[in-house]
């Protein structure tokens, strides 16, 4: 059996090799070419798997370390019999302290009493809705599939939040069809909508949030700050967008240590179970448990954007992708 692993998933290293031959590659470095007699792999949201990767290969399993999935055509794989798994809510607790790490250099003081727009409440939008009520916020909730499917009073419309938010936070897949598509689910007409110059965060995917609207709305003061975490067209991102965000980071949020650690040990269980495999587990210490409520003090210790992550990119964009892939792992709260 051979396993490809995509280099910069850490902590695998040395782990498989007891039962397969294993090939560790850069993302670049992964073609049709090379993949064409492995087995299986683990990768992450760089390698496009779809049939110009696969069409001519043996793979039978893909694992991607990371909540999204975008990056491999799904129906495709389903067809040719080729079983996909992710990661689902491995950094949920990085991106949180990304956003809250962020609104607080931004934001002088306590939040208590600010409105906090959280849109999509999957793994990731649930922790920062969660600990948004422990800091004291009003909190709204949009997500309108989780809405249709579990009713309550607990939702709010987009156009709730553009009206009242104080801060607005991305937490969406990127979907291009159906009724919640999310592809530019922020555009100039939400941006227009605005009512209270609030905090924008996009943590998601760049193209939840149209970059050149986004710049607009920035430039003509309807957005007071904008966090930009995930941009359209990376690694080549807006220089205009780019010279207006308050923090501006190369798709980093979710970059903490026991994050990559969840989602290294959650891609190699589904490939140990592919494969009938013994479980195997990672040398290094599973994290603790997700906190329920955090404190702002703790919060603006643990991490502040603006000190390095933001200048680094400003400074070199054109090293987007080497400063993402060189990140030096954020310790979670």
């Amino acid at each position: 059996m051979k396993i490809l692993i995509e280099s910069k998933v850490p902590f695998l290293r040395g782990l498989l090799e007891p039962y397969a031959t294993v090939d560790y590659a850069d993302p670049g470095e992964i073609t049709a070419g090379r993949v064409r007699d492995v087995d299986g792999m683990i990768v992450r949201t760089r390698t496009r798997c779809d049939e110009a990767l696969l069409g001519a290969s043996r793979c039978s399993f893909v694992a991607t370390a990371t909540i999204g999935t975008d990056h491999i055509d799904l129906p495709w794989c389903a067809a040719r019999g080729i079983e996909v798994a992710n990661a689902p809510g491995c950094n949920a607790p990085a991106v949180g302290q990304y956003v809250f790490g962020s609104v607080a250099a931004l934001i002088p003081g306590p939040l208590e009493g600010l409105t906090l727009g959280v849109v999509g409440v999957g793994h990731v939008g649930s922790v920062v809705a969660r600990w948004g009520r422990s800091l004291g916020m009003r909190v709204m909730l949009c997500d309108p599939p989780r809405q249709r499917a579990e009713g309550g009073d607990c939702w709010c419309s987009l156009a709730d939040i553009a009206r009242e938010a104080d801060i607005v936070t991305m937490h969406t897949p990127l979907t291009r069809a159906g009724a919640d598509a999310t592809f530019h689910l922020a555009d100039a007409a939400f941006f227009g909508s605005l009512q209270r110059r609030p905090v924008f965060i996009n943590a998601a995917r760049g193209p939840v949030a149209d970059n050149e609207a986004l710049a607009s709305a920035i430039s003509s003061g309807l957005v007071s700050h904008a966090v930009v975490d995930c941009w359209e067209g990376e690694p080549h991102i807006s220089p205009a967008l780019l010279a207006l965000a308050s923090v501006a980071t190369p798709h980093i949020a979710g970059y903490s240590r026991e994050g990559k650690w969840r989602a290294s040990q959650m891609a190699l269980d589904a490939l140990v179970r592919h494969f009938s495999l013994p479980r195997i587990a990672l040398r290094e210490t599973a994290p603790h448990p997700v906190p329920d409520a955090i404190r702002i003090d703790a919060v603006r210790r643990s991490y502040n954007p603006l000190l390095h992550d933001t200048p680094a990119l400003r400074s070199n964009p054109a090293d987007f992708e080497r400063l993402r892939n060189e990140y030096d792992l954020r310790t979670e709260l």
